[in-house]
């Protein structure tokens, strides 16, 4: 028996079940594929409070992100951390006093305390205009913050488990059926081929862009969709500047695109927004897409961006709550929490809470929500989170420097380049997987792109890392470093690994 089964492992559900597990609760989460596998993994990988989203009036939405960034970036500053951003002045598209207006609002709103405040720039001065057309004279520059995505995901689900949770990853949930006070969970691990029946007092439904699915499907409360599924793409290109600033581009369709420093040696663009009626599971870019962001890009740059730049693309699916928006870009980005408690009296029945909606930046105060709304239904402890670092990110804001420079003594065998990079990764947790090595024949075999066989191990025996896949593209994003024959390695060796295991 299960105080709360959640159905989905993106940054929702993972996040429930960490508060949950922090306060007492026994939980079970299943995921039907990888954690962070569908659209916590295809963000813009930001933690923000979401400029454009004034001018739809969020006001709650926004104050609510912006008070979340300097919360988030304490629990977790090896994979988050402050980014400026540059908003070149289009005089065609906002009037400066507009943006004005919006950056003073976007400074005081959230309760700013660590990352700077905005201001005007002149890009003819400062090295953010040198990739710039000449006309961009003027810019406006604030603060946000970089997140890697899926890493959150995975922090959310170790930390969970550490505190007692039974994270289930290449599990489906067949179907779920009340039967008095109880939900009876009928389970189906696609790796195994087992099928088990379990029991929870509550179950949670946050499967993202699934979530009707599951309530059609897998609970059979028929109805009409709750939520518009929206497509956001993103194209990789080679570094377009030197500098560590972003950029967020204007259009005259009113939507935005940024580019952002990526991996180092790359620059991250986008995103669309395009209504989609398709599978979320088989979501890819369109070739229009790919054009639509080539094109704003190259509005901008002196250097044109050509869709033969592309190194790498990817898309997700969001599921937005429907609210009758005209444009996908207009739809809100706030969650609704709805609890189906399948009684007219309150707290009979075995709840049911459906997840809407809902933003990455967002979703530890979404977690904390929904525990308050199952408390009116059965005991739940009080709220934690806030304050209380992710694995690996027990360091103060402003500590990475020093956390790559105390592993590189502790493993004086490492290049610099790979201790920068395990810190960013893995936080001071980046021990456990160098600790001791003198050299570099110490880390095991070397697969490409400065992964070790020791990382592997780690990622396997502690992130429910499986396939090359996982590891590449969602626990790190070597896959833009290794060759093809390097992943298909992995892959082999990953393959022995788990005969060996069986």
């Amino acid at each position: 028996m299960y105080d709360i089964a959640i159905i989905g492992g993106g940054v929702n559900g993972c996040g429930i079940a960490r508060d949950a597990a922090g306060r007492g609760l026994k939980v079970l989460l299943a995921e039907k594929a990888d954690l962070a596998s569908g659209t916590s993994s295809a963000s813009t990988k930001l933690v923000h409070g979401g400029l454009r989203y004034l001018e739809h009036y969020e006001f709650k939405m926004v104050r609510e992100a912006l008070a979340e960034r300097e919360v988030l970036l304490g629990m977790a500053p090896h994979i988050i951390r402050p980014l400026r951003f540059v908003l070149p002045h289009h005089s065609a598209l906002r009037p400066a006093w507009l943006i004005r207006i919006g950056l003073f609002l976007y400074d005081h709103l959230g309760g700013r305390k660590i990352l700077p405040a905005s201001r005007s720039i002149d890009l003819r001065r400062l090295p953010a205009g040198e990739p710039l057309k000449d006309r961009f004279t003027h810019a406006f520059e604030y603060s946000d913050c970089w997140v890697d995505d899926a890493r959150l995901v995975v922090l959310n689900a170790m930390d969970a488990h550490a505190r007692g949770a039974e994270i289930r990853t290449r599990t489906e949930v067949v179907c779920a059926r009340r039967d008095n006070t109880d939900w009876i969970v009928e389970l189906h691990d696609l790796t195994r081929g087992a099928r088990e029946t379990v029991k929870a007092k509550a179950l949670v439904n946050a499967a993202g862009p699934w979530v009707d699915d599951v309530l059609n499907k897998r609970v059979g409360r028929n109805g009409k969709p709750r939520i518009r599924l929206v497509k956001g793409s993103h194209i990789v290109v080679r570094k377009l500047f030197e500098h560590d600033k972003a950029y967020i581009f204007q259009n005259d369709d009113r939507r935005i695109v940024f580019a952002i420093p990526y991996e180092n040696d790359f620059t991250l663009i986008g995103t669309t927004d395009v209504d989609y009626a398709g599978d979320p599971g088989a979501v890819k870019i369109e070739t229009s897409e790919i054009d639509y962001l080539c094109r704003l890009a190259s509005e901008y740059f002196k250097s044109p961006v050509q869709s033969a730049d592309v190194v790498w693309n990817y898309s997700g699916v969001r599921p937005l709550m429907d609210d009758g928006a005209s444009a996908a870009q207009e739809a809100t980005r706030d969650y609704v929490l709805e609890l189906d408690a399948n009684d007219d009296v309150k707290g009979s029945g075995a709840p049911l809470l459906n997840v809407f909606g809902g933003k990455i930046t967002t979703y530890r105060r979404l977690a904390e929500d929904a525990l308050h709304i199952l408390s009116d239904v059965m005991p739940i402890g009080a709220p934690w989170t806030a304050g209380a670092a992710l694995p690996g990110g027990d360091f103060p804001v402003d500590g990475v420097a020093a956390q790559v420079l105390a592993l590189s003594a502790a493993a004086p065998g490492i290049e610099p380049a790979l201790a920068a990079r395990l810190v960013r990764t893995y936080g001071t947790r980046a021990r456990h997987i160098v600790d001791g090595a003198t050299r570099p024949e110490s880390l095991g075999r070397m697969f490409g792109g400065g992964l070790c066989e020791r990382e592997v191990q780690y990622l396997i025996e502690n992130e429910w890392a499986r396939t090359a896949e996982d590891i590449l593209w969602r626990r790190t994003k070597l896959g833009l470093r290794l060759t093809p024959q390097q992943a298909a390695g992995l892959s082999e060796w990953l393959a022995g690994h788990a005969s060996a295991m069986a």
